[in-house]
């Protein structure tokens, strides 16, 4: 088993590209979509891709099935589906924890194989809030077994997660620079590892019902964080009573701005001011307080009153003037996590004006278990940040269908139709039919799914385009043509060859399998499941052809091990949970580690068991 192959430039430049980008996605100095951006530039001026195939993966097969995914979610979430779904887990438990928490699980396992596992976890963060509210059960024990079962069905198709989408359009490309002779490998069916993601699916109801629930409840068992005023009052010190204070002539306040007021000792939170005969919400930091104006002041009834006295300010619990903005069906408290492709990450409030552009008021952040609230406006946000919100449901859910963060509180939300219910779900089971009788492209029979939520009006098109993740398309789309040059220019080839060159002739082929998916699963916690897999894809079916194993099941083993990683924040999902979930990084290691063990034993054993079947 030697290699022939000499390192050419061509395969230099391509390695020093991968290398590049992997050190720059692991410093996180610039953004993965820029970094993804400039690799496609590079590619181009260095002449490695042809210029009429470097923008090829904007119109590939893996990004139409991503963008239809997501609009395929978000026609589902405009029925309500979801908030029936908490009303039916609720019935159908009967009081039992673990059979809730089960019911809970097969139900995001059900929605996971056809749409994106980030996508499918932002709409079961509202459930988990609402279920966890109305039975005390902990939030910490509801969303890691979620988040891991969303990642485990995402196998049952190959539409369910980004390496999976991925998976055919890199064997296409590894297919068209086959060496003579070796058989042409053909594209997996829509269905095909369905049988690994079943019983990767059994191993992980499995895992957290007799052991990962266990170790979640010895982290946080008494631990009841319905979204309440007593929970934002003991989590985040945040008291509910609200008062009107009028501003006098004696007032030094008078001439002053909102910010300044704010930033007063024992200020309370001011959450509305009237003035000139309009009354908002959010006022933002640089509007005037004049003599007669009115501030709605949140915060414990003596802290406030004592701002009032010292203020020359009159106090009144009766509200007057803000009665209809402070009403809980109008307005509210509600958590919200920014999820990893959010363009608020590295901005601070001040920056983003949040009161001025949005119309909302962030009270706190709370980061790895720590809660801020000491001048928050100048905290610059990070992924995986849960921000305490106060503002109008309506505004609110304007600003979240932009998807800079995911809403964890159930809220009155308007524009919803649940009359397209029925609809909607029919559309959802033609999609699976047509993708399942293999007759029509995954990509055309999902994008008929969209056209239908479309045409009957489930969903309209401002909705749609506001439902695509754009970053994750642009990540995606830009990095395609690296896997591609890794396999025109000869660079996996080269390094599988010296790979095999060190490795025993009597090494069994499992073993170089079980290698290959745990070398998967750290380049994954390095940069992303997306990048492993367009980086590894190609090294592996080569890695193959050397060691004499099957392509496509390497290739397969590579694309699933993708998406072993529940320990960190690398993994989208994971990310969005962490906030809500109060988990700290020994929490996800604790439960995460021996799971993604579990994973790959799973992945292995499978593929090579279906194999042999073949």
């Amino acid at each position: 088993m030697g290699s022939g192959l000499v390192l050419s430039s061509d395969m230099a430049m391509v390695l020093g590209l991968v290398g590049l980008t992997m050190v720059l996605f692991l410093f996180e100095r610039i953004r993965p979509d820029v970094v993804a951006l400039c690799v496609l530039v590079l590619l181009g001026l260095t002449g490695l891709i042809a210029p009429e195939d470097l923008f090829g993966g904007f119109s590939g097969s893996a990004v139409i099935s991503i963008i239809s995914t997501m609009i395929l979610g978000a026609g589902l979430e405009r029925t309500g589906a979801l908030n029936r779904l908490a009303g039916w887990l609720l019935r159908r438990s009967s009081g039992s924890d673990k059979r809730l928490l089960t019911l809970t699980c097969l139900s995001a396992a059900a929605v996971s194989p056809l749409m994106q596992n980030p996508s499918v976890m932002a709409m079961f963060l509202p459930v988990s809030s609402r279920i966890s509210a109305r039975t005390g059960i902990a939030t910490s024990r509801m969303l890691l077994p979620i988040a891991a079962t969303i990642v485990m069905a995402g196998a049952l198709t190959m539409v369910g997660n980004s390496p999976l989408i991925l998976l055919n359009d890199l064997l296409m490309s590894a297919n068209a620079n086959m060496p003579s002779g070796a058989a042409s490998i053909h594209p997996f069916k829509m269905f095909a590892p369905m049988p690994i993601g079943i019983v990767m699916l059994a191993a992980v109801l499995l895992y957290f019902r007799f052991y990962g629930d266990r170790r979640l409840r010895e982290e946080d068992g008494a631990v009841t964080p319905g979204r309440t005023e007593s929970y934002f009052a003991s989590t985040y010190g945040i008291n509910g009573d609200v008062f009107e204070l009028t501003v006098t002539a004696q007032s030094p306040l008078v001439g002053t701005t909102i910010g300044e007021a704010e930033r007063l000792v024992g200020a309370p939170l001011l959450l509305a001011h009237r003035s000139h005969g309009e009354s908002r919400l959010a006022p933002p930091a640089d509007a005037r307080i004049w003599v007669g104006d009115v501030l709605g002041a949140m915060g414990p009834g003596e802290d406030v009153l004592r701002f009032a006295e010292q203020q020359k300010l009159v106090a009144s619990s009766r509200l007057r003037e803000f009665g209809d903005l402070f009403n809980p069906s109008r307005a509210g408290i509600a958590e919200a996590v920014v999820p990893p492709n959010s363009r608020f990450i590295g901005k601070t409030q001040a920056e983003l004006r949040f009161r001025k552009q949005y119309g909302i008021s962030l009270l706190a952040i709370n980061r790895d278990r720590e809660v801020i609230r000491e001048d928050v406006r100048n905290v610059p946000l990070r992924a995986g940040d849960m921000l305490v919100l106060h503002c109008i449901w309506q505004r609110l859910a304007e600003v979240a269908a932009q998807k800079d963060f995911v809403v964890v509180t159930d809220y009155p939300k308007a524009r919803q139709r649940p009359h397209k219910f029925k609809i909607a779900m029919g559309i959802f089971a033609i999609t699976m039919l047509i993708a399942l009788s293999s007759r029509v492209p995954v990509p055309i029979a999902l994008m008929t799914g969209v056209a239908g939520m479309l045409v009957t009006g489930v969903i309209h098109m401002d909705e749609a385009y506001a439902a695509i993740s754009w970053k994750t398309v642009f990540l995606m789309a830009c990095l395609i043509p690296l896997g591609w040059a890794m396999d025109s220019s000869g660079a996996a080839a080269w390094v599988a060859g010296h790979t095999v060159d060190r490795i025993p002739q009597s090494t069994p082929i499992v073993l170089i399998e079980l290698a290959l998916a745990v070398l998967t699963v750290l380049f994954s916690l390095i940069i992303s499941h997306v990048g492993a897999t367009i980086m590894l894809v190609p090294i592996a079916v080569n890695l193959a052809l050397a060691t004499g194993g099957n392509p496509t099941s390497f290739a397969l083993i590579v694309a699933l091990s993708a998406s072993c990683n529940f320990m960190t924040a690398s993994n989208p999902v994971i990310s969005m949970i962490i906030g809500p979930g109060n988990y700290t990084p020994r929490d996800l290691w604790r439960i995460g580690g021996p799971l993604a063990c579990i994973y790959i034993a799973i992945v292995v054993s499978m593929v090579n068991l279906l194999q042999m079947f073949r």
